[in-house]
């Protein structure tokens, strides 16, 4: 599992990021902003709608979760991170357009497509993720995985854009749903035309392992279990790593319960319409891209791990004073909506610099010629960590969403706890 010495251009760097420019798209329109809220009110409504979100999301982890070692393995063994990367946007993609085709009471339906199109989302992160390794050096890793993380947030910005110009008739329900219909057609576009320099300006360097230049899937399928039997002597190798897996698990539910549950948040609680929310994402979008590249150019003078845990209690911060928000609306004089505005805009700073510092950590931490692997697993402990945060789902709707942000704040600190006194710069 060689890689070839081609020199990295800066186009290429450009090109690489440019893939979360395309794939935020998918988790800020289908996941986060839009989908989420519509799917609640109009495709499971009742008194179980936030753990009916829990559920499609979980499935789709567990799938995602099952074959990330996996396919990670496959792809270190045939050299070909580019074309599986291509197969996994391309699924996608699809299964965001077929939203289109789901209405009222389509559960089963909804579930199935989302199921799919998060999947293969969280694949294809991973087999990006795993080229990180092949432009990047220990000095740059945090900078570049900083600039991804980034450049993403306004791909997420851009698509929000496109999809307000869509969704403007929430208060009729049947031309709302007809409008959500096309959004989903727009962001599946949208993800497919912005990945393109992805694949045209990224170069292929890894080498086939010997002996599986030409091998089919079969063969190659064979090679992926027997890596999967051997996962556990990985742990034994590379123990910082896999300490420093459990710990991201942890920490990583607090914010995925914040990105899964954000828009129902503010819909349900706020009682914000469409129009409210996207503003609201469009501030998220930018102070996350600032926050993305800023923490990034931070991290080369702190190192990997002190960044993290700056973002982490950024992030303990950000979700108390939410939980409080009432309390804060009181003492300022402001609306509560205002508040939150407010808090948006300075948490909102470490959503993408938490995400970015921890795959910059993985890189560092992963051997070259097992890039796609780790990064597997990477994204199977990431899984992990969103099905250890849909317990937010239920437990939302037993005691309300506002209370259940204790458990987000729980999540963070016992995150925390676990990775300070693992060794990063010893690993």
């Amino acid at each position: 599992m060689s890689s070839t010495s081609v020199p990295v251009r800066k186009r290429e760097i450009f090109g690489w990021a440019m893939y979360d420019f395309a794939n935020s798209s998918f988790t800020t329109v289908v996941i986060t902003a839009i989908y989420g809220p519509f799917f609640v009110k109009h495709i499971a409504p009742g008194e179980y709608a936030n753990s009916m979100w829990s559920l499609a999301i979980v499935l789709s982890t567990v799938l995602a979760m099952a074959l990330a070692p996996f396919t990670g393995a496959i792809c270190d063994y045939s050299g070909q991170k580019k074309r599986y990367l291509g197969y996994t946007t391309l699924l996608c993609a699809l299964g965001t357009m077929g939203l289109a085709l789901v209405g009222p009471g389509d559960l089963a339906l909804a579930v199935g497509l989302l199921t799919v199109a998060n999947a293969a989302f969280m694949l294809g992160e991973s087999f990006c993720a795993s080229f990180l390794t092949d432009l990047a050096t220990p000095k740059t890793m945090g900078m570049i995985s900083g600039l991804g993380w980034g450049l993403g947030y306004f791909g997420g910005l851009a698509s929000l854009i496109l999809v307000m110009q869509l969704v403007q008739s929430e208060a009729a329900a049947a031309a709302y749903v007809s409008e959500n219909q096309r959004a989903m057609l727009a962001t599946g576009l949208f993800f497919l035309v912005a990945a393109l320099p992805t694949f045209i300006w990224v170069k292929s360097r890894q080498r086939p392992t010997p002996g599986f230049e030409r091998a089919g899937l079969l063969k190659l399928t064979a090679a992926g279990l027997r890596e999967l039997r051997a996962s556990w002597s990985l742990v034994r190798r590379y123990p910082v790593l896999f300490r420093f897996f459990l710990a991201f698990t942890v920490y990583m539910a607090g914010l995925e319960a914040v990105i899964k549950f954000v828009g129902i948040y503010m819909d349900d609680e706020l009682q914000m319409g469409v129009g409210d929310r996207t503003i609201t994402f469009i501030i998220l979008q930018l102070s996350a891209a600032a926050g993305a590249v800023l923490f990034g150019l931070l991290e080369g003078r702190l190192g990997a791990k002190p960044t993290v845990m700056l973002t982490i209690g950024w992030w303990m911060m950000g979700i108390l004073a939410i939980h409080q928000l009432d309390a804060l609306s009181a003492l300022t004089g402001f609306e509560p909506r205002q508040v939150f505005f407010a808090l948006a805009l300075v948490a909102g700073a470490g959503l993408g610099s938490i995400q970015s510092s921890s795959r910059a950590v993985v890189g560092l931490l992963s051997p070259p010629e097992r890039s796609a692997q780790m990064f597997g697993f990477w994204g199977m402990f990431n899984r992990l960590a969103i099905i250890l945060g849909m317990i937010f789902g239920p437990v939302s709707d037993a005691m309300g969403v506002n209370n259940a942000m204790l458990l987000v704040l729980g999540f963070f600190a016992v995150g925390a706890l676990m990775l300070w006194p693992v060794p990063i710069e010893e690993g």
